[in-house]
């Protein structure tokens, strides 16, 4: 697997769909890569299988608000700065990294800090999707912990995080966030290649691709969710894709609080019966209701479409009007598993149904 240039507006369009509505601005992510990629050249894309179990990996990510990462760019020095400040922590150079996760930016983020190192990006990520909190992930439900942990900002001022375990660590993150602004960068989950492969999520960096190259080419087919379910019926994970609801936006409430972009988006359907349904969300999309029923929850996709182009709507973007598809799609297994679900389910977005699987 081989990621260039040309590939950074398909990877980027199939992360913001696997994102559901949140994982960092993927426009801001692609320019910034786009141009790391003409100066240093591709990173090596490396596959889970094939790590040495005794390589040193890191994970590095955005965090914080969507609804601020989108005003507060981003120049990649914060980047850099974060894992070499952990590496220095830590005694070990890193020899790949692993994508946090595989939403929007996050997914480029990692790309373009390996050219800039010269260090191959893993084929995967921890969470098969996007998360608002650090310990939901498929590493910490492993018992592989996110600290010692490197926070900085725009300006490079910096922290240490350590903490007795990945929830508090997030506490403790994310109270530094807010100080810096909300627009922070971390450098992570300090593992060995053994530990990746006990844990990690393969696959998903080739098959974000393979998604955003699926929704260019579903566009000239006039299409694209009928395309885009032909290629995730076929791929490993997100094999069950169904439509939620198809209709028009009509009311978004958005506020930024505790560190979080959370709102609800209300949308009715655009043949008159007056059907309604609504998106609660907390960075990602967190439950989808369909006149007045649960049709789909966390840890499944949630994910917001323009209905003509494809292209995913995150939370900060959507806006009265817009006309959408609403699809989920099914989690990857690691997801659903009891431990998974006691970490990212339903309940600990304190909602009181229990998670029914779209598989």
């Amino acid at each position: 697997m081989k990621i260039s240039s040309e590939d950074l507006e398909d990877l980027a369009l199939g992360a913001s769909l696997l994102g559901t509505g949140g994982g960092g601005d993927p426009y801001i992510g692609r320019l910034i890569t786009r141009s790391t990629l003409s100066e240093y050249g591709s990173p090596a894309i490396l596959e889970v299988a094939d790590l040495d179990d005794a390589a040193a990996v890191y994970s590095i990510a955005g965090y914080g608000a969507p609804s601020v990462q989108i005003e507060k760019l981003i120049n990649g020095d914060e980047v850099d700065f974060a894992l070499m400040k952990l590496e220095e922590f830590t005694g070990r150079k890193a020899d790949a990294l692993l994508p946090a996760e595989i939403g929007g930016g996050n997914s480029l983020l990692p790309v373009m800090l390996a050219a800039r190192r010269g260090l191959p990006v893993i084929n995967g990520d921890a969470m098969g999707r996007a998360f608002p909190e650090l310990q939901m992930n498929s590493l910490s439900i492993t018992g592989i912990k996110a600290t010692p942990l490197v926070v900085v900002d725009e300006h490079l001022n910096s922290a240490i995080i350590e903490a007795a375990d990945d929830k508090a660590a997030e506490e403790f993150t994310r109270s530094v966030a807010i100080k810096m602004g909300l627009r922070v960068f971390i450098a992570c989950f300090p593992m060995r290649g053994c530990d990746v492969k006990k844990a990690a999520i393969p696959g998903t960096l080739k098959i974000a691709l393979e998604i955003g190259r699926t929704i260019r080419k579903g566009r000239k087919s006039g299409d694209v969710i009928s395309s885009l379910f032909d290629y995730l019926v076929s791929s490993n994970y997100y094999n069950k894709p169904r439509v939620l609801f198809n209709g028009k936006i009509v009311e978004v409430y958005r506020e930024t609080s505790d560190g979080f972009s959370s709102g609800l988006c209300k949308l009715v359907d655009l043949d008159g019966t007056g059907k309604a349904a609504e998106i609660c969300f907390q960075n990602e999309n967190l439950v989808a209701r369909v006149a007045g029923k649960i049709t789909a929850t966390v840890p499944d996709l949630i994910c917001i479409l323009d209905c003509e182009t494809g292209v995913p709507i995150l939370t900060p973007d959507l806006r009265y009007g817009q006309r959408v598809t609403v699809i989920g799609l099914n989690a990857p297994p690691q997801l659903c598993s009891p431990e998974g679900l006691s970490a990212f389910g339903p309940q600990c977005f304190g909602i009181d149904e229990p998670y029914i699987s779209l598989a």
